[in-house]
């Protein structure tokens, strides 16, 4: 694939994952818990690309028994770990402090990515890295709320960032194999539904649906924007940029929801945030104009 129709299909998901906080808000004045939302959004995204791959691309639907933990280890790992971890780091610490934690996981991707794929870590990866952690620490203002880090804290919110970088591991290693972006975001959340099932509240769902019956059809539009669309996009922009350059431009998500936060909930930022925003943004400028990415080892064990 192009690399400038990758970079686009990575800010793209960046975007529409930016536009969870505004789902979550939603949910949570019905009584959904967070973990629950999670189920909804696995359930929901297998349901729809499972569905289209039965009607349209049969064919896609077919992985080998060999290729199993992939999926399972990207269900468990990088969708209900990460967001177990994540939201138990936001429930320990200020939202500002667990999402910086979160937003660690560029470095992680290119670490992991050295190691299973033998990228390499180049100065200007390393860059646009740390210009897009400070922006973030700007972004976020987590400064002011140093005093409230505690040490649990800090291991839930690194959990997450290592969790959320599994994602591009788990995803190279099935694209290398072959498989396309509807396979690997089906079957990813086939088992992600299938290991969140037991953290779900059924009941508050139920009540919801019998309060609001409209909001089956708001679950259905949330599990689209903020989960098929974007990891279909950040999938297929997998195929022609590296997962550390991935990453980073991946990093424009809390860019993405502080402006939707401004343009549906007035929350305006400070010039310190817009200063983040800015050095966000640059580190994205730096990470794209990074070299063609070096073409992986198709590999089939």
């Amino acid at each position: 694939m192009n690399k400038k129709i990758s970079v686009l299909c990575i800010i793209a998901s960046g975007c529409l994952w930016g536009t969870l906080g505004i789902f979550v808000r939603d949910f949570s004045e019905y009584g959904i818990s967070s973990m629950t939302v999670v189920f909804l959004r696995s359930v929901l995204t297998a349901l729809f690309t499972m569905g289209a791959m039965a009607l349209f691309r049969r064919d896609e639907l077919k992985i080998k028994l060999r290729h199993l933990w992939i999926f399972a280890g990207m269900g468990l790992l990088s969708i209900v770990f990460f967001n177990f971890c994540y939201f138990t780091a936001v429930t320990l610490m200020p939202l500002s402090a667990a999402a910086i934690l979160l937003y660690t996981s560029p470095v992680f991707v290119m670490l992991l990515s050295a190691l299973f794929f033998k990228e390499r870590i180049t100065r200007r990866k390393l860059l646009s890295a740390g210009i897009a952690i400070i922006g973030l620490v700007l972004v976020t203002g987590v400064i002011g709320d140093a005093a409230a880090i505690t040490p649990s804290g800090i291991l839930y919110g690194l959990g997450s960032a290592f969790g959320y970088a599994l994602y591009s591991i788990f995803s190279r290693a099935a694209i290398n194999r072959g498989y396309s972006a509807l396979t690997v975001t089906g079957w990813a959340f086939t088992f992600s539904a299938l290991f969140s099932a037991a953290a779900a509240d059924m009941n508050a769902l139920g009540n919801m649906l019998a309060v609001k019956p409209s909001m089956g059809i708001y679950a259905a539009v949330f599990a689209i924007v903020a989960s098929v669309l974007p990891y279909l996009l950040y999938s297929l922009g997998l195929k022609g940029t590296d997962n550390s350059t991935a990453a980073v431009i991946a990093s424009v998500e809390p860019v993405a929801a502080t402006l939707f936060g401004m343009i549906l909930y007035g929350e305006i930022p400070s010039l310190s945030a817009a200063a983040g925003i800015i050095l966000v943004i640059s580190a994205l400028a730096v990470s794209v104009c990074e070299g063609p990415a070096a073409k992986d080892t198709q590999t089939d064990c």
